[in-house]
Protein backbone atom coordinates (compact mmCIF):
# COMPACT_ATOMS: atom_id res chain seq x y z
CA UNK A 1 0.00 0.00 0.00
CA UNK A 2 1.01 3.56 0.34
CA UNK A 3 -0.14 5.17 3.65
CA UNK A 4 2.32 7.83 3.50
CA UNK A 5 4.90 9.69 0.93
CA UNK A 6 7.17 13.19 0.09
CA UNK A 7 5.91 16.06 -2.02
CA UNK A 8 7.77 19.17 -1.99
CA UNK A 9 8.25 20.55 -5.06
CA UNK A 10 6.70 23.70 -6.10
CA UNK A 11 3.54 24.02 -7.87
CA UNK A 12 4.72 26.06 -10.86
CA UNK A 13 7.75 23.04 -11.35
CA UNK A 14 5.57 20.39 -11.23
CA UNK A 15 3.14 22.83 -13.83
CA UNK A 16 6.09 22.42 -16.37
CA UNK A 17 7.07 19.20 -15.83
CA UNK A 18 3.88 17.66 -16.70
CA UNK A 19 2.47 20.36 -19.02
CA UNK A 20 -0.32 21.41 -17.18
CA UNK A 21 -2.02 25.17 -16.37
CA UNK A 22 -0.90 26.41 -12.70
CA UNK A 23 -3.58 25.87 -9.75
CA UNK A 24 -6.38 27.82 -9.24
CA UNK A 25 -5.35 30.96 -7.54
CA UNK A 26 -7.43 29.68 -4.37
CA UNK A 27 -5.44 26.63 -3.90
CA UNK A 28 -2.33 26.76 -2.34
CA UNK A 29 -0.30 23.98 -0.90
CA UNK A 30 2.72 23.86 1.20
CA UNK A 31 5.79 20.96 0.89
CA UNK A 32 5.23 18.60 2.73
CA UNK A 33 7.65 15.71 3.70
CA UNK A 34 4.73 13.25 5.48
CA UNK A 35 1.48 13.77 3.43
CA UNK A 36 -0.68 11.75 5.11
CA UNK A 37 -4.72 10.72 4.30
CA UNK A 38 -6.86 13.24 4.25
CA UNK A 39 -4.77 15.89 3.12
CA UNK A 40 -5.47 17.63 0.01
CA UNK A 41 -2.31 16.74 -2.59
CA UNK A 42 -1.27 17.74 -5.81
CA UNK A 43 -2.82 15.78 -8.69
CA UNK A 44 -2.51 16.63 -12.57
CA UNK A 45 -5.66 15.66 -14.52
CA UNK A 46 -7.39 16.53 -17.85
CA UNK A 47 -11.22 17.97 -17.89
CA UNK A 48 -13.05 19.84 -20.71
CA UNK A 49 -13.41 23.41 -20.08
CA UNK A 50 -16.68 24.05 -18.55
CA UNK A 51 -16.73 27.81 -21.18
CA UNK A 52 -15.32 26.04 -24.04
CA UNK A 53 -15.04 22.51 -23.79
CA UNK A 54 -11.92 22.61 -24.58
CA UNK A 55 -9.37 19.39 -22.77
CA UNK A 56 -7.03 21.00 -20.50
CA UNK A 57 -4.59 19.52 -18.28
CA UNK A 58 -4.29 20.80 -14.73
CA UNK A 59 -2.50 20.85 -11.43
CA UNK A 60 -5.22 21.20 -8.42
CA UNK A 61 -5.57 20.37 -5.36
CA UNK A 62 -7.53 16.96 -4.29
CA UNK A 63 -8.13 15.42 -1.12
CA UNK A 64 -6.33 12.05 -0.80
CA UNK A 65 -8.85 9.51 0.07
CA UNK A 66 -11.73 8.83 -2.64
CA UNK A 67 -15.04 9.30 -2.18
CA UNK A 68 -17.51 7.90 -5.14
CA UNK A 69 -19.97 10.13 -6.16
CA UNK A 70 -23.12 7.83 -4.38
CA UNK A 71 -21.12 8.04 -1.27
CA UNK A 72 -23.47 9.23 2.05
CA UNK A 73 -20.41 10.66 4.16
CA UNK A 74 -16.75 12.19 3.26
CA UNK A 75 -15.22 9.78 5.82
CA UNK A 76 -15.43 6.74 3.18
CA UNK A 77 -12.37 8.31 1.96
CA UNK A 78 -10.63 7.60 5.12
CA UNK A 79 -10.25 3.80 3.97
CA UNK A 80 -10.14 4.59 0.22
CA UNK A 81 -6.46 5.75 -0.18
CA UNK A 82 -5.61 3.26 -2.04
CA UNK A 83 -6.85 0.78 -4.83
CA UNK A 84 -5.43 -2.28 -6.05
CA UNK A 85 -4.21 -1.90 -9.53
CA UNK A 86 -5.30 -5.20 -10.46
CA UNK A 87 -9.25 -5.07 -9.87
CA UNK A 88 -9.94 -1.18 -9.89
CA UNK A 89 -11.34 -1.37 -13.41
CA UNK A 90 -14.00 -3.65 -11.85
CA UNK A 91 -14.66 -2.66 -8.51
CA UNK A 92 -18.08 -0.28 -8.47
CA UNK A 93 -16.52 2.27 -5.92
CA UNK A 94 -13.42 3.06 -8.93
CA UNK A 95 -14.43 1.51 -11.98
CA UNK A 96 -16.07 4.57 -12.95
CA UNK A 97 -13.23 6.51 -12.20
CA UNK A 98 -10.92 4.20 -13.99
CA UNK A 99 -12.60 4.66 -17.58
CA UNK A 100 -12.74 8.36 -17.18
CA UNK A 101 -11.27 10.21 -14.22
CA UNK A 102 -7.50 9.40 -14.42
CA UNK A 103 -4.69 11.23 -12.86
CA UNK A 104 -1.06 11.82 -11.98
CA UNK A 105 0.08 12.37 -7.79
CA UNK A 106 3.01 14.14 -7.97
CA UNK A 107 5.73 12.79 -5.34
CA UNK A 108 9.08 12.78 -4.31
CA UNK A 109 8.91 9.49 -2.83
CA UNK A 110 7.21 7.23 -0.46
CA UNK A 111 7.46 5.52 3.11
CA UNK A 112 6.64 1.76 3.86
CA UNK A 113 7.60 0.07 6.91
CA UNK A 114 8.85 -3.52 8.13
CA UNK A 115 7.99 -4.83 11.68
CA UNK A 116 11.05 -5.01 13.76
CA UNK A 117 10.88 -7.74 16.66
CA UNK A 118 11.42 -7.03 20.41
CA UNK A 119 15.13 -7.97 21.15
CA UNK A 120 17.49 -6.62 24.17
CA UNK A 121 14.82 -5.38 25.82
CA UNK A 122 13.78 -3.37 23.43
CA UNK A 123 9.80 -3.51 22.40
CA UNK A 124 8.57 -4.20 18.99
CA UNK A 125 8.19 -1.57 17.02
CA UNK A 126 7.71 -0.37 13.20
CA UNK A 127 10.62 0.78 10.97
CA UNK A 128 10.13 3.64 8.12
CA UNK A 129 11.55 3.55 5.02
CA UNK A 130 12.53 6.12 2.57
CA UNK A 131 11.83 4.86 -0.97
CA UNK A 132 13.03 6.89 -3.73
CA UNK A 133 14.17 7.09 -7.56
CA UNK A 134 17.92 6.90 -7.27
CA UNK A 135 18.11 9.83 -9.63
CA UNK A 136 15.70 12.03 -7.70
CA UNK A 137 13.19 12.87 -10.09
CA UNK A 138 9.70 13.03 -9.25
CA UNK A 139 7.30 9.89 -9.08
CA UNK A 140 4.35 10.18 -10.87
CA UNK A 141 1.54 7.89 -9.39
CA UNK A 142 -1.19 6.79 -11.18
CA UNK A 143 -4.52 7.65 -9.77
CA UNK A 144 -7.81 8.11 -10.19
CA UNK A 145 -10.27 10.89 -8.87
CA UNK A 146 -14.06 11.48 -8.15
CA UNK A 147 -16.16 14.78 -7.35
CA UNK A 148 -18.23 14.48 -4.21
CA UNK A 149 -20.94 16.94 -2.79
CA UNK A 150 -22.46 16.43 0.53
CA UNK A 151 -26.21 15.05 0.12
CA UNK A 152 -26.84 16.70 3.25
CA UNK A 153 -25.35 19.93 2.46
CA UNK A 154 -26.91 20.08 -0.84
CA UNK A 155 -30.72 19.32 0.89
CA UNK A 156 -29.18 22.48 3.04
CA UNK A 157 -29.04 24.34 -0.14
CA UNK A 158 -24.99 24.64 -0.24
CA UNK A 159 -23.25 23.48 -3.45
CA UNK A 160 -19.88 23.12 -2.03
CA UNK A 161 -17.59 20.02 -4.34
CA UNK A 162 -14.69 18.34 -2.88
CA UNK A 163 -12.59 16.75 -5.34
CA UNK A 164 -11.20 13.29 -4.40
CA UNK A 165 -8.59 10.92 -5.21
CA UNK A 166 -6.95 7.39 -4.71
CA UNK A 167 -3.52 6.16 -5.56
CA UNK A 168 -2.97 2.76 -7.49
CA UNK A 169 -0.82 0.21 -6.08
CA UNK A 170 1.03 -2.59 -7.36
CA UNK A 171 3.17 -5.40 -6.29
CA UNK A 172 6.50 -4.07 -5.09
CA UNK A 173 9.63 -4.60 -7.39
CA UNK A 174 13.29 -3.09 -6.70
CA UNK A 175 14.27 -1.59 -3.32
CA UNK A 176 10.76 -1.08 -2.63
CA UNK A 177 10.01 -5.05 -2.96
CA UNK A 178 12.48 -5.88 0.19
CA UNK A 179 10.75 -3.40 2.51
CA UNK A 180 6.74 -4.09 1.77
CA UNK A 181 4.89 -6.37 -1.04
CA UNK A 182 3.16 -3.37 -2.48
CA UNK A 183 3.83 -0.21 -3.64
CA UNK A 184 2.55 2.96 -5.90
CA UNK A 185 2.03 2.30 -9.33
CA UNK A 186 4.28 5.06 -11.56
CA UNK A 187 3.01 5.80 -14.72
CA UNK A 188 5.94 5.80 -17.71
CA UNK A 189 6.79 9.31 -19.31
CA UNK A 190 5.25 7.92 -22.76
CA UNK A 191 1.84 6.75 -21.64
CA UNK A 192 0.78 10.02 -19.63
CA UNK A 193 -0.78 11.21 -21.97
CA UNK A 194 -2.80 8.53 -22.67
CA UNK A 195 -3.53 7.99 -19.62
CA UNK A 196 -4.70 11.23 -18.42
CA UNK A 197 -7.05 11.38 -21.70
CA UNK A 198 -10.84 11.28 -20.18
CA UNK A 199 -11.50 10.23 -24.28
CA UNK A 200 -9.98 6.74 -23.57
CA UNK A 201 -12.35 4.56 -22.01
CA UNK A 202 -11.94 0.93 -22.55
CA UNK A 203 -10.48 -0.57 -19.78
CA UNK A 204 -7.79 -3.27 -21.54
CA UNK A 205 -6.37 -0.17 -23.29
CA UNK A 206 -6.28 1.60 -19.86
CA UNK A 207 -5.14 -1.46 -18.15
CA UNK A 208 -2.28 -1.83 -20.53
CA UNK A 209 -0.44 1.15 -19.04
CA UNK A 210 -0.38 0.12 -16.17
CA UNK A 211 2.51 -2.63 -16.71
CA UNK A 212 5.52 -0.69 -15.22
CA UNK A 213 5.67 -0.51 -11.84
CA UNK A 214 8.26 1.76 -11.51
CA UNK A 215 10.01 3.84 -14.31
CA UNK A 216 13.39 4.18 -12.56
CA UNK A 217 15.26 2.51 -10.38
CA UNK A 218 14.57 2.66 -6.64
CA UNK A 219 16.42 3.18 -3.53
CA UNK A 220 15.40 2.65 0.01
CA UNK A 221 17.34 4.42 3.37
CA UNK A 222 15.64 3.55 7.11
CA UNK A 223 14.69 6.86 8.61
CA UNK A 224 13.67 8.15 12.29
CA UNK A 225 10.70 6.64 13.92
CA UNK A 226 9.66 10.46 14.02
CA UNK A 227 7.68 9.50 10.52
CA UNK A 228 4.92 7.43 12.18
CA UNK A 229 3.16 10.52 13.49
CA UNK A 230 1.39 12.05 10.98
CA UNK A 231 2.02 15.36 12.60
CA UNK A 232 5.45 15.40 12.13
CA UNK A 233 7.14 17.30 8.81
CA UNK A 234 10.34 18.55 8.05
CA UNK A 235 13.44 17.51 5.75
CA UNK A 236 14.97 16.27 8.26
CA UNK A 237 13.00 12.93 7.64
CA UNK A 238 14.53 11.88 5.11
CA UNK A 239 17.44 11.56 7.18
CA UNK A 240 19.09 8.12 7.31
CA UNK A 241 19.53 6.68 10.60
CA UNK A 242 21.12 4.14 12.05
CA UNK A 243 18.20 0.78 12.48
CA UNK A 244 20.40 -0.28 15.55
CA UNK A 245 19.49 2.63 17.78
CA UNK A 246 16.15 4.18 15.86
CA UNK A 247 13.29 3.56 18.08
Amino acid sequence: MCGRYVSTRKPEDLGALFRADPPPPDQALPPSWNVAPTQDVWAVLERADRSTGEIRRTLRAARWGLVPSWAKDLSVGNKMINARAETAHEKPAYRRAFAARRCLVPADGFYEWTAVPARDGRKAYKQPYFIHPDDGRVMAFAGLYEFWRDPKAEDAGSAEWWTTCTILTTEATDAAGRVHPRMPLTVAPGDVDAWLDPALDDPDEIRSLLADPAARALDARPVSTEVNRPSANGAHLLDAVDTDTDA
